[in-house]
C-alpha cells in the first residue's frame, strides 16, 4: 500500500499545559517510583499529535516549517520528516519526544530546550522500541539527547546533538544506548554533553563520529562486540573509556587533546579480547591507561600501529595490565612514553613479537646491517621517570634544574639506577606508515591541520633520527670491536 502523506500547515502552533502531567510525575516519585521514569503521553495532544493520531501504519508525516511547542508521542510505526526549519521546542519543561512503536522515523528537525531536571532526566528524543531511525536533526539546548531504552537494531546518523550551557557535572548524556543490540551509531557530532554511553548493548558498531567539549567522548560499560572506527574525540576529559567489555575493536579513530581531570585518549578497564589498531593519539595527559585488561588470558591486548605523539604519558599501565602485546606502534616525544602507575613491573607485557618491535622517538642506538631493526634492544633506565611513576607530583619539576641534577647522578652512579621498565628487543629505526582517514563535520580543520602537520613532522624526525643513527652505524664500523644486539663483531 503506498503511504499517505499527512501535511501539517506551517501557520499552527498549540501549546499545552503540563500541570497534570506534571502532579503525577511528582506523585509518583513520591510513591517509590524509579528515578527515571517514563514520560506520560500529553494530556491532550497538540497539533503533531493529532496528525499521529489521524495517521496509519507506514504512513508518511510531512511537517512544515514552524516552531511547535508541543510534546509528542509517536505510537505507531511511521516516518516524520521535517519539510524546511521545522522546530520542536520544549519550552524549558520535561521531555519533547517519546517513540513507543516499532520502525519508527525521526528526520530532519531542530528540537531545543527541554527541562534541566536530572531526576527526571529530561531528553529531546526518547525510544522505547526496536528499529528506531532518528536522523539529520540538531538537537540544541538540551539536558539529555537521544536516549535508546531496550530499542535493538535502531539506527542514529548524522544528528547534532548539542547540550545546555551548565557545569559538567549537571549535564546529562549527548546519547545513551541501555539494551540496545545491533545497533548502528554514524557521523554524529556531539558537545557540550556529559557522556555518549553503550550500556549492556552488543554488537554496536560506532563509525564515523565527532565529539569535543564533553566528559567521555564515548563510555563503554558492559557491551560486548563493539566496533569503534573512524571517530574523533577532541577536547573531553576522556575520548573512549572502556569498562567491563569483551570483543571490542578499536581502529582508525582520532583521539586527540584530551585533558581533563582523567586526560585519557583511551582507557580500558577490566576490557577482555580488545585490539587497539592504527589509531592517532595525540597530545592527551596520557594517551592509553590500561587497568586489569586484558581481563583474562583469552586472548592477548593488542595493540598495532597506532602513533602515540605529543602525549604526557603515551601509555600508563597500572601494575594489574598482563598479557598486552605492542608492535609497530610509534611512540613519538611524549613525555614520558611509558609508565606505570605506582609500584609494579611490566613483565607480563610484551613490547615486541617476533622481530617486530616499535618505533621509539627516544632509541640512541643504531641499525649497522640496515635491516630497518636497532641493533641494541631499547631499554628505558630513566632515574627521574623511575621516582615520577612512585610519585607523581613530582612531575612538578619536569624540564627543571632538578629534574637534569637527577639524571646527572642517575648516570654518573650506576648503583642508584633503576632496573629498566621495559624491554623492546627489536625497536624500530623508522616510523611505522599508517594511513589515517579524513574526518568530516565541524570543527575537523583543527584536527586535519593537526594531522598534516604531525605526518610532516614524524616524517623530517623519522628521517633526521635515520641519518644520525646511519652516521653513527657508520663511525662504529669503522671502529673494530664494536659490538651489535647478537654480540657480533663490527
Amino acid at each position: 500500500m503506498t503511504p499517505r502523506c499527512v501535511h501539517v500547515p506551517c501557520t499552527l502552533v498549540v501549546c499545552l499545559v503540563l500541570g497534570p502531567w506534571g502532579v503525577a510525575q511528582a506523585r509518583s516519585v513520591e510513591q517509590g517510583a524509579p528515578a527515571t521514569p517514563v514520560v506520560s503521553a500529553p494530556a491532550e495532544p497538540g497539533v503533531l499529535g493529532r496528525r499521529i493520531a489521524a495517521a496509519g501504519a507506514g504512513d508518511i508525516i510531512e511537517v512544515e516549517a514552524g516552531v511547535y511547542t508541543e510534546r509528542i508521542r509517536i505510537n505507531k510505526p511511521v516516518t516524520v520528516v521535517a519539510r524546511g526549519r521545522a522546530v520542536l521546542d520544549g519550552g524549558g519543561n520535561g521531555d519533547i519526544v517519546e517513540i513507543t512503536a516499532p520502525g519508527v522515523t525521526l528526520r530532519g528537525f531542530t528540537i531545543r530546550n527541554t527541562g534541566i531536571d536530572l531526576d527526571q532526566e529530561n531528553t529531546a528524543v526518547r525510544v522505547l522500541a526496536p528499529r528506531a531511525t532518528i536522523e539529520d536533526n540538531t538537537l540544541e539546548d538540551i539536558l539529555f539527547g537521544i536516549d535508546l531504552r531496550e530499542a535493538p537494531d535502531s539506527i542514529v546518523r548524522r544528528n547534532t546533538i548539542g547540550g545546555k550551557a551548565l557545569d559538567i557535572a549537571r549535564r546529562g548524556d549527548g546519547l545513551r544506548l541501555w539494551r540496545s543490540d545491533r545497533t548502528i551509531i554514524e557521523r554524529n557530532t556531539i558537545h557540550n554533553g556529559r557522556d555518549a554511553i553503550v550500556w549492556y548493548s552488543a554488537d554496536v558498531e560506532v563509525r564515523n563520529n565527532y565529539a569535543y567539549e564533553c566528559r567521555y567522548g564515548l563510555h563503554l560499560m558492559f557491551s560486548d562486540r563493539v566496533t569503534i572506527t573512524e571517530n574523533e574525540f577532541s577536547r573531553n576529559s576522556v575520548g573512549i573509556y572502556l569498562m567491563y567489555s569483551a570483543r571490542v575493536e578499536l581502529r582508525q579513530n582520532r583521539l586527540i587533546g584530551n585533558r581533563g581531570p582523567s586526560g585519557y585518549g583511551i582507557g580500558l578497564k577490566e576490557t577482555d579480547q580488545f585490539s587497539v589498531r592504527e589509531n592517532l593519539i595525540v597530545g592527551n595527559r596520557a594517551g592509553v591507561y590500561i587497568d586489569g585488561s586484558p581481563f583474562t588470558d583469552k586472548q592477548p591486548g593488542v595493540f598495532v600501529r597506532n602513533t602515540l605523539a605529543y602525549n604526557d604519558i603515551g601509555i600508563t599501565f597500572l601494575p594489574s595490565a598482563r598479557g598486552n602485546e605492542l608492535t609497530d606502534n610509534n611512540f613519538i616525544d611524549n613525555i614520558d612514553q611509558v609508565s606505570i602507575a605506582g609500584r609494579g613491573s611490566l613483565d607480563a607485557n610484551r613490547f615486541w613479537k617476533g622481530e617486530r618491535g616499535n618505533f621509539w622517538s627516544d632509541y640512541s642506538g643504531y641499525d649497522q646491517n640496515r635491516d630497518g631493526v636497532g641493533d641494541f634492544v631499547h631499554e628505558s633506565r630513566t632515574l627521574f621517570e623511575n621516582l615520577m611513576d612512585r610519585e607523581p607530583a613530582l612531575r612538578l619539576f619536569l624540564f627543571s634544574p632538578a629534574q637534569q641534577a637527577i639524571e646527572f647522578v642517575g648516570r654518573a652512579l650506576p648503583a642508584v639506577r633503576p632496573e629498566a621498565k621495559f624491554t623492546d628487543e627489536v625497536p624500530l629505526m623508522r616510523p611505522v606508515s599508517i594511513e589515517f582517514v579524513p574526518g568530516h563535520g565541524e570543527g575537523r580543520g583543527t584536527s586535519r591541520l593537526l594531522l598534516i602537520s604531525g605526518v610532516v613532522l614524524l616524517g623530517l624526525g623519522g628521517g633526521i633520527l635515520a641519518s644520525a643513527r646511519d652516521g653513527a652505524r657508520d663511525r662504529i664500523g669503522r671502529h673494530p670491536g664494536a659490538v651489535g644486539r647478537e654480540g657480533e663483531i663490527g
